[in-house]
């Protein structure tokens, strides 16, 4: 049975061992239309986690890009403590798109009012949208070490919580119940054994796959309390081929939150780029990224988007349901019912703040598994770029003519901007603008 996996597990998160063959400005009232987004799906090699985190109670939900045969498919994810059948769960993968969605960095645009008769209107904030298992036991040890303290049975998951004693037993545990061990596996397996953290290993039982009668494979959820807030890397570099990409939303209480152990960047945001980026806001945020994480040297953690979940200016995607953020772990908020989450802005306890953070990353540039902290930092971020429409009338006014004469300049400030931001070549991003009637000062 041969399935594309809709957004699971292949790198990361669980980033775990797949086992197979193989300059900002306030954000507080944007008020303009927004027009296009950045999603998860740009990149490849990616994966998406969603992180809920109330005091030290843990819920961790995993999706990544996988793709090839079911049968093949495994996923060990180091945990800090044991977990029981009722901590595990399953997500239904269209919940996370739409937090991606949501959350992507998007493309607003506005358009230039007449200079002849110039309005002033004050900004104002977008309002706050009506918005819508099994018995423990141990196994027989043959010199393993390993010790199978709970098997579970998860929808369409067999699920087991192990403990080792070395690295090198629980190695040849998995080898010899038919998990495929990539290369250098072992070392990252033997500093989590010396944290004292369990594994969670789950692959797929095809049978009851196919009599729950998804088409799919869906997200793995686990709940856990624990100070330990991380998300263990390493096992995702093993058998990784080449930088993969990791896309985390957290949703706290308190506010956003940041890398501990890494540099935490905000990515470039805020920046009006020429009109026919609309038509590339794909390439164009890719290469940006890109961009940025070269400047880091492939060593930050990226904040793409911060906010309050109770309200969204400009909303990227119809905001979250309360059931929805429910479902992915953030049980302090409550559902009764799918109405959308309409919180008072400033409830902290009562609603949610989501940070979206974005990060590159390989077994030399992330050594250490992500640690991070939770601020009380509410403050609005987003990954935001502009277009301006230039004002096309007939008034002859002097404004007029002073409005006409800066255009040019404008536009070449645009394609310095745009080259500086993604590396494409100016002469390259002028002749596209000359095609879209911004033409630049040469």
């Amino acid at each position: 049975m041969t399935l594309r996996y809709s957004k699971l597990f292949r790198t990361g998160v669980a980033v775990a061992a797949i086992l197979a063959n193989a300059a900002m400005a306030p954000a507080n009232a944007f008020c303009g239309f927004y027009v296009a987004q950045a999603d998860a799906k740009l990149f490849n090699q990616s994966s998406k986690v969603v992180l809920a985190r109330d005091g030290e109670q843990t819920a961790i939900t995993m999706a990544s890009d996988f793709e090839g045969d079911v049968n093949e498919f495994a996923v060990v994810v180091p945990v800090p403590t044991f977990i029981e059948r009722k901590q595990i769960g399953v997500v239904e993968p269209k919940t996370i798109d739409h937090l991606d969605k949501y959350t992507a960095p998007r493309l607003v645009e506005y358009h230039d009012a007449d200079p002849c008769a110039p309005v002033v209107v004050a900004a104002r904030a977008m309002p706050a949208a009506p918005m819508m298992a099994g018995a423990v036991y141990e196994m027989t040890r043959r010199n393993y070490g390993v010790t199978v303290e709970a098997s579970y049975d998860v929808a369409e998951y067999d699920v087991l919580i192990l403990s080792a004693q070395e690295s090198d037993g629980l190695t040849r545990w998995l080898t010899d119940n038919d998990y495929r061990i990539p290369q250098g596996a072992e070392a990252v397996l033997g500093s989590y054994i010396r944290q004292g953290m369990r594994f969670f290993v789950a692959k797929v039982n095809v049978e009851r796959m196919k009599g729950i009668g998804n088409g799919s494979l869906r997200p793995l959820q686990v709940r856990y309390r624990s100070a330990k807030f991380m998300v263990p890397l390493r096992l995702g570099t093993v058998n990784a081929r080449g930088p993969q990409d990791l896309i985390i939303y957290a949703l706290t209480r308190s506010g956003r939150i940041e890398a501990a152990n890494y540099r935490t960047v905000k990515i470039p945001s805020d920046i009006d780029v020429p009109l026919y980026v609309k038509d590339e806001f794909g390439p164009f945020y890719k290469a940006l990224f890109e961009r940025a994480v070269a400047r880091e040297n492939m060593q930050a953690v990226f904040v793409e988007y911060a906010w309050d979940m109770g309200w969204c200016d400009p909303c990227a995607a119809d905001p979250m349901s309360n059931k929805e953020l429910v479902e992915l772990g953030a049980r302090w908020i409550g559902s009764d019912d799918d109405t959308a989450f309409s919180l008072r802005r400033g409830t902290a306890g009562a609603s949610a703040f989501v940070t979206r953070l974005h990060v590159r990353y390989d077994a030399k540039s992330f050594p250490e598994d992500i640690v991070f902290a939770e601020t009380k930092d509410r403050s609005n971020f987003q990954g935001r770029y502009v277009q301006h429409h230039p004002w096309r009338g007939e008034a002859s006014c002097a404004a007029a003519k002073t409005y006409r004469d800066n255009l040019a300049a404008r536009f070449a400030t645009q394609a310095t901007d745009l080259a500086q931001l993604t590396g494409w070549s100016r002469s390259e991003i002028v002749a596209k603008m000359d095609k879209s009637g911004e033409t630049v000062t040469k």
